[in-house]
């Protein structure tokens, strides 16, 4: 008994500490993977994602504004700049671009956040690409 409750314990402080924070890691899954880093500025948060895909990886700085939200949803917007490395076949090299950020997100009452987001990327040295996605984030 002594062990339960000592493991309950654990697991209640750690929740606590966990919502207490200003910062959170996850996962983003679209086109790639990416790990994901959240740090809070007041109402809005810098996002900064380590993105692998099948023609490289990149990493990539979004600091989104917090538009609104009602109940546990928040709806958000924001500029970013993304940079990394690709293979295209016998084309290869580092990319560097503008990127931006539209997204809904959902907070459960525990440390757990799911959200949609759209991405559109443009990049100056990718041949001039565009690039976007839509990925799921936990």
């Amino acid at each position: 008994m002594k062990k339960i409750l000592v493991v309950l314990v654990a697991v209640l402080a750690a929740i606590s500490a966990a919502n207490a924070q200003p910062r959170a890691i996850g996962v983003r899954a679209g086109y790639g993977g990416e790990l994901s880093y959240q740090h809070n500025f007041g109402s809005n948060f810098g996002e900064f994602d380590l993105g692998w895909f099948s023609h490289g990886f990149n990493v990539t700085g979004i600091y989104d504004i917090i538009l609104g939200g009602a109940d546990n949803f928040n709806f958000y917007i924001g500029p970013g700049a993304s940079m990394g490395f690709y293979k295209n076949g016998e084309d290869e090299g580092f990319n560097l671009g503008l990127a931006g950020q539209l997204g809904v997100e959902y907070n459960f009452n525990i440390p757990l956040t799911l959200s949609l987001d759209w991405r559109p990327e443009y990049y100056f040295n990718y041949g001039g690409g565009a690039f976007d996605s839509v990925a799921l984030g936990i």
